[in-house]
């Protein structure tokens, strides 16, 4: 039997015309009054992605660990690295090999997720070379030994530990994490083959609250007590935010000084080396995209992105986008519902987002914040998965407080 090739699912974000991108690159409304797009047409901003990379790098006190899941775009792992990013959080063989082809041995790869197929973790340590993972359980412990054969001290193992249902906008308390006794446990079985031995939680995407940080540091430092080995690795996670027009955001340096405080007063970690693993902190801002008005039906606007698309974080997680139209208007603003343009009602987009109130057929909307899952979402549902790729020169349509991007 002939085996049929594997088919990429979502074909990729197709760039401008001009490759590579030109020396000084367009703002978002020129690209689209002279291409007059009628499909998706994603904006990225590179220099906000330096931006926002170097003020992390410099900010937080330790390693940055980009989170490649957000949006493994190569232009974006650039961007990041131009911003100094050196350190990446990869979950799987593909973004790890991703990384390497673009950084080679330049690049410190952490392979943080804590469940892996078998032929995973052999690619990754005997192809790839990566040394740091994180685990949960014993049986992944056993894994890790089987299919690397590491010899004692060539391993960075990071035990992740469960954390309580916190505020976050996103909980992830639910699928990964060992409890208090399994954690220790775990401490004491992978000390003497490790060459470092880490802590790592996950606080939950787009937390506001610093103090759930320190929390869990506090947690943390509990667990390296009862395991009563030494520790020499603090991995704090993700989950740092970013502004929505619905969220009250602290600024990034009160996360900073959180864990510093909280670090310095840990009786078990205090000498440790911190680690973070922002995702959506790095590159919401600089990712938008351009949708066209295709119906308007009194408060409701059909548009040709949706929640199969670029805009899953519209939909049931309700998030609400920064949004502008892309022409002058006097009306007023008004609250619109948005329908993407599969043929499943349930792709509604509640919103409200405010818009002119003249607003209508053919007029396009930019909608921002999406530089993180946006396009690492996209699906291919009825053959919506055309889209096309820009590099511009704008600033995002919301700022981060403490930033000046």
């Amino acid at each position: 039997m002939t085996r049929s090739p594997l088919r990429i699912a979502v074909s990729p974000l197709r760039r401008g015309r001009a490759l590579p991108a030109p020396a000084v690159l367009p703002a978002l409304d020129e690209v689209v009054a002279r291409e007059r797009p009628h499909e998706p047409l994603h904006a990225l901003r590179p220099a906000t992605l330096r931006r926002a990379a170097r003020r992390f790098v410099e900010g937080f006190p330790g390693d940055t660990l980009y989170a490649v899941k957000c949006n493994a775009d190569p232009r974006v792992l650039r961007a990041l690295w131009e911003g100094g990013v050196r350190h990446f959080d990869c979950a799987s063989p593909a973004e790890i090999a991703l990384v390497r082809s673009m950084f080679e041995r330049e690049a410190a790869i952490h392979y943080m997720h804590p469940v892996r197929a078998r032929a995973a973790i052999r690619e990754a340590f005997h192809r790839h070379a990566v040394r740091d993972f994180v685990l949960d359980s014993e049986a992944e412990f056993a894994k890790l030994i089987d299919e690397t054969g590491a010899r004692p001290g060539e391993l960075v193992l990071v035990v992740r530990i469960a954390l309580p249902k916190g505020q976050a906008r996103h909980d992830l308390s639910g699928k990964f994490g060992a409890g208090f006794d399994e954690a220790a446990a775990l401490l004491r079985r992978c000390r003497p083959l490790a060459s470092s031995l880490g802590i790592s939680f996950h606080v939950g995407s787009q937390c506001l609250e610093p103090e759930a940080y320190a929390r869990a540091i506090a947690l943390a430092d509990a667990v390296a007590g009862a395991a009563g080995v030494a520790i020499d690795v603090l991995d704090v996670g993700g989950g740092f935010p970013v502004a929505y027009p619905d969220a009250a955001v602290p600024h990034l340096g009160a996360f900073f000084a959180a864990i510093a405080a909280a670090h310095a007063g840990a009786a078990h970690l205090a000498p440790t080396r911190l680690w973070a693993e922002p995702g959506r902190a790095l590159v919401a801002g600089a990712g938008s995209v351009v949708v066209q008005v295709q119906a308007r039906r009194g408060d409701a606007l059909y548009v040709n992105d949706g929640i199969y698309g670029t805009l899953s974080d519209a939909g049931v997680p309700a998030f609400r986008f920064p949004v502008r139209a892309l022409r002058a208007s006097a009306a007023s603003l008004r609250g619109f519902a948005f329908f993407g343009p599969t043929c499943d009602s349930a792709d509604r987009m509640a919103g409200p987002f405010a818009l002119p109130d003249d607003i209508g057929e053919g007029d396009w909307i930019e909608i921002g914040q999406l530089g993180a899952y946006g396009a690492a979402l996209r699906t291919a549902f009825n053959g919506f998965d055309r889209a096309h790729l820009v590099e511009v020169s704008d600033p995002p349509l919301l700022p981060t407080p403490g930033r000046d991007d």
